[in-house]
């Protein structure tokens, strides 16, 4: 089996740690985490790819072991994010690959598509939202109102978000066997929003999703034109982002391949062979 690397690289100035493995002249795919997780989301997902796969996963500044200068050191945006991550993916020598992305990830993914779309192999999408159709309103209603008036009315409503309960909950729910999803994955995240300063970082990158939605339209646009294969496998139970969500990609994308599984928002905690199954079965069909 390949081993996993854990290595670091530096970045305009910053430390981005990533996890690597598998033959490096091999099809590659890069792994984009979500909130409030890190690379640390793809541990047990890496070594079931790196076989026939390059696999990278990159820990977005703010996040994991990566960097994470105070708020007002860095303007986190997920613009400034997605500059980061392609920076690394240049150095590294990367000019072709496909993208698995999850929540935070796909932004973040998104820009990367969009700025260099003939780098684009594939499209994988788990929980990583890409239209209107996928927000759940019950959820986002806070995350909506910090974003158009950041204070002290709106701020209460997502910095709740931080908490271990939240956190263990975005774990938790929607999950059929709970008793499946490690503890270890929420103390993990929470150790580390938790650190000095993290949380006016996280607070930062809430006020500027709402910047991810003019994206939506360019994205589609991107899937009608480019034809990149697209896989969206996802927990239809997440409770953040719907499974209308992972349906609306089949309207732009050609002979997406959806698949809705008995599961919620980090899927592979609780679904790992399944997602690998068919990740592995997709992979192979597009990319050989």
């Amino acid at each position: 089996m390949n081993s996993v690397r854990h290595r670091t690289a530096t970045v305009d100035g910053y430390e981005i740690f990533y996890r690597e493995a598998g033959p490096a002249d091999a099809p590659a795919i890069v792994l984009l985490h979500g909130y409030p997780t890190s690379s640390f989301m793809f541990r047990e997902l890496i070594p079931l790819l790196a076989d026939d796969y390059h696999v990278i996963a990159p820990d977005h500044l703010g996040f994991g072991h990566s960097d994470a200068p105070l708020a007002g050191e860095f303007t986190y945006t997920f613009d400034a994010l997605a500059e980061l991550t392609s920076g690394l993916l240049g150095q590294l020598g990367l000019d072709r690959y496909a993208l698995y992305v999850q929540d935070y990830g796909a932004p973040i993914g998104w820009r990367l598509a969009l700025k260099h779309p003939e780098r684009i192999s594939a499209l994988v999408t788990q929980n990583g939202n890409g239209y209107e159709d996928g927000f759940v309103e019950s959820f986002w209603t806070d995350v909506w109102a910090y974003g158009a008036d950041p204070g002290p009315d709106t701020e209460p409503g997502v910095r709740a978000a931080l908490s271990v309960d939240a956190i263990r909950w975005q774990y938790l729910h929607g999950v059929p066997d709970p008793s499946l999803v490690s503890p270890d994955t929420w103390e993990h995240d929470f150790a580390l929003v938790s650190r000095k300063g993290n949380d006016e970082v996280q607070l930062a990158l809430f006020r500027d999703y709402p910047n991810n939605r003019p994206l939506y339209p360019l994205l589609h646009e991107f899937l009608r034109t480019s034809e990149v294969p697209v896989l969206a496998v996802w927990g239809r139970n997440d409770e953040i982002f719907g499974p209308a969500g992972a349906q609306a990609f089949a309207r732009d994308a050609k002979d997406a391949e959806v698949h809705l599984i008995n599961g919620g928002h980090f899927l592979l905690e609780s679904h790992l062979d399944v997602v690998a199954g068919y990740l592995r079965g997709f992979l192979g069909r597009v990319l050989g």
